[in-house]
């Protein structure tokens, strides 16, 4: 495993997750809690670095075991993930819990995008 791939990955996820979100802002304050559009405390981001650098570390160790080194491989162990991670936990909190389906598609869509970016990273930096 390429440690710096998985440490730029991490970063690079964290960013885009950070950006998603920003984007969506309007959107998920609509249909999530009045806490979705208030600031975060602080200490939230070092713990959300440490919970995108454990994916990082696990889709790594993934790709290394499958031996994923081209672009389509990667893409592909990046969606069969996250269907059958994110997608599936978050259709399970509409099915049992009423979270507005469209929320879970907002979060579905910041795992695709970090998943995404840390498959091909990992699996074609060696």
């Amino acid at each position: 495993m390429n440690y710096l791939a998985i440490v730029v990955a991490t970063v690079l996820a964290f960013v885009f997750s950070a950006a998603w979100y920003i984007a969506l802002s309007q959107q998920r304050a609509r249909l999530g809690p009045a806490a979705a559009s208030q600031r975060r405390p602080r200490w939230m981001v070092p713990v959300e670095l440490l919970r995108t650098l454990v994916v990082a570390l696990v889709v790594a160790a993934l790709a290394s075991r499958l031996g994923i080194t081209s672009l389509t491989s990667s893409v592909l162990l990046a969606l069969g993930l996250w269907i059958g991670f994110p997608v599936i936990l978050l259709s399970g909190s509409v099915i049992y819990e009423n979270v507005p389906w469209r929320l879970a598609a907002i979060h579905a869509g910041d795992w695709l995008g970090k998943v995404l970016i840390i498959s091909i990273l990992v699996g074609l930096w060696r």
